[in-house]
């Protein structure tokens, strides 16, 4: 968390019951947000739901507008829809080649100067040209507006493979930020394991998804599987943002049909209650209401939430000798395949 740029942090209760930041709120809940400090940052996202483009270059300037509107809540990051660009558009093998991108992808420009002039993180999915194969590629732009890394989609769908957008060569990856690991999987990806379990196994904080359609059930789905924060940013229904509980935070609708910018507490971990609930009674004796402990009975898994900057919940896991869910099955998969080794 790049705590210089704010003196305190905004809680949840900056949204409102849906979790949702609507414009004009913020500032009448600043003084809130210091009675409860959390580790938070504030995720933006967006659907192009209605919007009908002409060019890419006039779909980039009509993105950069709802990017303009989500600026008062200085957003940490930014994830765009897949593709943005071309929404709607109609491509051949020919016409894909002469609309994508090359590096250093100017049409990118005004959207590296926001992230400069932000100090936010943007993930813009577009397309791209490379060694004459084209790729469907969510390129990170930094909080300083250069280009950090891009990860191509593993999986393209039949209606790309078939205008020639191939599958990316590379294994999902997970980036480091400022404030935590991020990862990114493209609207198909979502019907094959590797690459969510990919940015799993690198113990990613939050896994972003731009896709063409909303996934609903399929990246509230994700979230709880992995175990970490999900966010969806769509060409069409509603974007997404997702607890790792597989809850949703926030998520576009009627009144806020466009885009939403939310915090979330990234200073949580899953835990499978047992045996570990037997040291609960113990971390409440030592941190009281500066970590809450939230109990899912009936899937047997349990939430760790900071509520103090100053106290790191890896580091009370640490303390307790607490494994977080995905280090817990990390374990015993590895103890299983030793006895069957034996």
């Amino acid at each position: 968390m790049n705590t210089s740029r704010r003196k305190f942090i905004k809680t949840a209760a900056v949204a409102g019951a849906s979790g949702v930041a609507l414009p004009g709120l913020a500032s009448d809940n600043e003084e809130r947000a210091e009675a409860n400090p959390i580790s938070s940052i504030w995720i933006g996202t967006v659907t192009q739901e209605g919007m009908e483009p002409d060019t890419p270059e006039n779909m980039a300037v009509k993105m950069l507008a709802f990017l303009e509107e989500m600026a008062s809540f200085k957003p940490d990051i930014i994830c765009l829809p897949e593709t943005f660009p071309y929404l709607n558009m109609s491509f051949t093998a020919e016409s894909i080649i002469k609309l994508a991108e090359r590096k250093p992808y100017p049409l990118l420009n005004p959207y590296k100067k926001y992230a400069r002039e932000n100090q936010c993180y943007i993930i813009c999915p577009i397309i791209t040209y490379e060694n004459n194969r084209c790729y469907n590629t969510a390129v990170l732009v930094d909080r300083s507006g250069n280009i950090q890394d891009e990860y191509k989609k593993i999986h393209p769908a039949p209606g790309e493979m078939v205008y020639g957008v191939h599958p990316g060569p590379d294994k999902a990856k997970v980036w480091d930020t400022d404030f935590g690991k991020i990862g990114v999987q493209i609207c198909f990806d979502m019907q094959w394991n590797d690459g969510w379990q990919s940015l799993m196994d690198g113990e990613a904080d939050i896994i972003f998804w731009p896709s063409a359609f909303s996934g609903n059930t399929l990246i509230k789905g994700r979230a709880w599987q992995c175990k970490t924060f999900t966010a969806s940013s769509t060409n069409k229904g509603v974007a997404r943002i997702c607890d790792m509980t597989g809850e949703v935070i926030a998520a576009t609708g009627q009144w806020n049909q466009q885009w939403i910018c939310s915090p979330v507490n990234l200073n949580k971990r899953v835990v499978h209650s047992w045996p570990y609930v037997n040291k609960f009674d113990d971390v409440i004796k030592k941190y009281g209401r500066k970590v809450t402990i939230t109990n899912y009975h009936e899937e047997e898994w349990s939430l760790f939430e900071s509520n103090d900057l100053d106290i790191k919940i890896k580091d009370v896991l640490k303390e307790f000798d607490i494994l977080d869910y995905n280090q817990h099955i990390r374990k015993y998969d590895a103890e299983q395949k030793k006895m069957l080794m034996s």
